[in-house]
């Protein structure tokens, strides 16, 4: 029985190893590692803006949140104008305009933290950038003449 040491080429049978290949099939190989590493780059570049679009939905999501409470902070503005016209006893309106006040800042916080996590910085797809710029120095690398 003949088993297959592990150290031996990973070459199909009848494939001559690479000392032993012509100038044409190098490149032929060459061409074909080229192809495929171009599209495994593709396949992380889509996998990574997937995630760049999912960090600008959630920020977007921030934003409206922080609108409705702005929104809200103004109703409540509203209402204390109308609190101090009608209002009897103890300062209602001054209650009224805490809360609002409150409101407000918190919104403005939430549309702040939202809107700053948008930056263009945050959304590049940094990962397959240097991806990229790695390959491109071990392919200028291969080819440079020693």
């Amino acid at each position: 029985m003949v088993t297959s040491a592990p150290n031996e080429d990973r070459h199909d049978e009848g494939e001559p190893p690479p000392a032993d290949l012509g100038m044409a099939d190098l490149f032929t190989e060459v061409v074909k590692e080229f192809g495929t590493l171009v599209s495994k780059e593709m396949q992380l570049a889509r996998i990574e803006l997937s995630e760049k679009m999912t960090l600008v939905a959630l920020n977007v999501g921030l934003i409206v949140v922080g609108a409705v409470l702005v929104m809200a902070a103004l109703l409540l503005l509203l209402q204390a104008a109308v609190a101090a016209l009608v209002a009897q006893g103890f300062s209602t309106t001054v209650a009224t305009l805490i809360v609002a006040g409150a409101t407000l800042i918190i919104g403005v916080v939430t549309l702040w933290f939202g809107a700053t996590r948008l930056e263009a910085k945050n959304l590049a797809p940094s990962r397959t950038l240097e991806s990229l710029q790695e390959d491109a120095a071990v392919a200028k690398y291969q080819v440079t003449p020693q």
